[in-house]
């Protein structure tokens, strides 16, 4: 009876050292993809190659939803989005909100960086939580090659979006010639109405973009 009992201590002993070691190494995981996400903030190559390789996970997030997909676009950072792309990361995935790579690298004007997602199946008709897509932000940015690689993409040019603005609309605002110029080239109606009953060179106007306005005129 004595030996049962020392047996069975034993036994119970090693049982309890089990959720221990579990836990040990769900947390060298979470470790792992932890340094993961802050060395793509960091935009180290090297490390985030590195990291991947011993297990790290390619679409780990940060607390704001970010991928490190999502950081490398909008950071500008080609070398890495390479990288991250050949490991599988999901192209489409966005931050808590809404924002996807491909709006991230619109906003960073990166016309390069634009065309590698979309290459990779990057969607461009998502729009984030204040209903903006990334041809919106191609606009507001005056990335001139990164909305004529979306309209390439299949973005309609006269594509009506939240409060009945157009892309047009965005780019006149904003005083972008070179943005307007495509745009009216690629079939941009400049008649076309906000919900205020505004048009692209009344909002030309407005910012006191004079040339903008005068290549609008009717």
């Amino acid at each position: 009876m004595r030996r049962l009992s020392r047996y069975s201590l034993i036994f119970l002993l090693l049982c309890s050292s089990l959720p221990s070691a579990w836990a040990q190494k769900g947390a060298d995981k979470i470790n792992l993809n932890g340094q993961y996400v802050l060395a793509a903030r960091a935009g180290s190559v090297d490390r985030v190659q590195a990291l991947l390789q011993q297990g790290a996970k390619v679409d780990s997030r940060n607390r704001n939803g970010d991928s490190p997909l999502n950081m490398a676009a909008a950071q500008g950072n080609a070398a890495l989005v390479d990288v991250l792309l050949k490991a599988g990361a999901d192209v489409n995935l966005a931050n808590l909100s809404g924002v996807t790579p491909l709006m991230g690298a619109a906003y960073s004007g990166n016309p390069e960086i634009v065309r590698k997602l979309l290459s990779a199946g990057a969607k461009p008709g998502p729009v984030d939580r204040i209903r903006k897509n990334a041809a919106v932000y191609a606009c507001a940015k005056g990335c001139t090659d990164c909305l004529g690689a979306l309209l390439d993409a299949g973005v309609p040019v006269n594509d009506v979006l939240e409060n009945d603005l157009t892309l047009l609309m965005w780019a006149a605002a904003y005083g972008h010639e070179a943005t307007v110029r495509l745009l009216l080239d690629r079939g941009a109606n400049p008649g076309l109405k906000d919900n205020r009953g505004k048009t692209a060179v009344d909002l030309a106007r407005e910012g006191q973009h004079a040339t903008v306005a005068q290549l609008l005129q009717p």
